[in-house]
């Protein structure tokens, strides 16, 4: 990754959450400011409240991010970077006690879905809260033994909380893609490593359009890595998301790009950016 200079990251979330971890990992100097909200996140950066906003848009277990869609439809802001991080969550509670007696699981709506063979061997309730690290420190507050929470071994710390198990999640291969936003592009050296460019469209409302939109990259020999849809409000029809190796000034994608406005409504670069290492 070669992003310099940021000195203040925002995240949604609180303080102990997986994106303060990522953040924490990425940017071990700078000043981390928590966000309600995703849209929190884009008005920091692009009010210049902060240099750098890290977004969490899928998960290998629990899917994408959906709402962040709609979101990088509207915002000015550019895509700089990515990052894999293996995600390991715990169980956590207030005392050393029995998992037997536990009665409530408290997390994220998205970890608790990434620890289903856990919480179904353990017959235990789940409780939905706003972010992982919110849940940690609910179970704090309330200091209820039989109450407990999935979160990060830094939550743990933050919250003064027992680690009654570690790694509940399903798949050991758990792992979260974040995103990297800025208000402005960064600079593309070429053979600093393998370059990624995410763009989104919408296509005419014609027979084939997407078939026709999509042959533009195969062929111009444009690899493609990443494909979505979604819907924005009307519903009336589906727009993508997309993510290609290689750089907008790359002729090979350049010459897709131009041959794809052809079949649709409007493209939007999102954003060119070094692939991250986890991809090798």
């Amino acid at each position: 990754m070669n992003i310099k200079n940021i000195n203040t990251v925002s995240f949604q979330g609180i303080e102990g959450a997986n994106s303060h971890l990522a953040s924490k990992k990425l940017f071990p100097k700078a000043k981390i400011i928590t966000c309600e909200t995703f849209e929190q996140v884009f008005e920091n950066v692009r009010k210049n409240k902060s240099d750098l906003g890290l977004i969490p848009v899928e998960n290998s277990v629990a899917g994408r991010v959906a709402e962040i869609h709609s979101l990088m439809h509207k915002t000015p802001l550019k895509i700089v970077g990515e990052y894999f991080m293996k995600v390991e969550l715990h169980l956590l509670g207030t005392e050393k006690i029995n998992i037997k007696q536990i009665k409530n699981v408290r997390s994220h709506i998205h970890a608790l879905s990434q620890c289903k063979k856990f919480i179904k061997k353990n017959k235990v309730k789940t409780i939905i809260s706003a972010d992982t690290a919110l849940a940690a420190k609910e179970i704090r507050e309330e200091n209820d033994p039989s109450e407990s929470a999935i979160a990060s071994k830094l939550a743990a710390k933050i919250y003064n909380l027992k680690i009654l198990k570690k790694n509940v999640e399903d798949s050991l291969q758990n792992i979260t893609r974040f995103i990297l936003l800025q208000k402005k592009q960064i600079k593309i050296n070429p053979s600093k490593g393998k370059i990624l460019t995410s763009l989104i469209f919408a296509v005419n409302n014609v027979p084939a359009a997407l078939h026709k939109a999509l042959g533009c990259f195969a062929i111009n020999n444009v690899n493609m890595t990443k494909l979505e849809s979604y819907v924005n409000e009307t519903f009336k029809q589906a727009e993508f998301y997309v993510d290609i190796e290689g750089d907008t000034k790359d002729i090979n994608v350049t010459s897709a790009l131009k041959e794809i406005k052809e079949y649709t409504r409007f493209v939007r670069i999102l954003g060119t950016y070094y692939a991250d290492k986890f991809r090798k």
